[in-house]
């Protein structure tokens, strides 16, 4: 068996209608089973298409985009594949042929897509930056950039960087999402 020592996101098929109770079960597991260096995020793609007034308060509904379907973002081992595998309500990988063979990962371009259409970002950091820290931008119009922290605002998750471009040091202003630590 090939082990893949990088994250890569794969898809799950679940029961339809327990996908956010497989979420939690996955989370869970992982948690319990000290595989949170191997599942990293478990993602339901969901999106708000209406709202609804019932009873005089407003709803907002949300649609599964993929019925049936998890998201799992993890290190690709035999352990790790055993935890998900038998987690309550996922019947399989989507990508794998049967008979214990490793399923095939989603690429970049395809959950780059997903995750977009969501408001999120394939890469996830810690949060944790300092004004005058020197960054990386890996998503969004200035994505392979680098720059330097001018001021953050924590309240709306924003950046503001000072990038060189255009000759000098411009003054961007990014989401805290689409930059990690250099």
């Amino acid at each position: 068996m090939v082990e893949s020592f990088e994250k890569q996101w794969y898809v799950l098929h679940t029961y339809s209608g327990y996908e956010n109770k497989v979420k939690e079960n996955l989370l869970s597991r992982a948690q319990s089973m000290g595989m949170e260096d191997y599942i990293f995020r478990v993602c339901v793609p969901e999106e708000q298409t209406e709202t609804e007034t019932k009873t005089g308060k407003e709803k907002i509904l949300t649609h599964k985009i993929f019925p049936g379907y998890v998201l799992v973002e993890m290190i690709m081992t035999d352990e790790s594949w055993y935890v998900v595998r038998n987690t309550p309500g996922v019947t399989g990988f989507v990508g794998s042929h049967g008979a214990g063979s490793k399923p095939s990962p989603l690429l970049e371009e395809e959950i780059s897509a997903i995750l977009s259409d969501m408001g999120e970002s394939i890469h996830q950091n810690d949060g944790k930056f300092e004004q005058g820290e020197c960054v990386r931008i890996v998503a969004g119009a200035f994505n392979g950039l680098t720059g330097k922290i001018e001021e953050i605002d924590m309240e709306n998750k924003k950046v503001k960087l000072l990038v060189d471009m255009f000759g000098g040091e411009t003054s961007v202003e990014v989401e805290m999402n689409q930059i990690d630590h250099l």
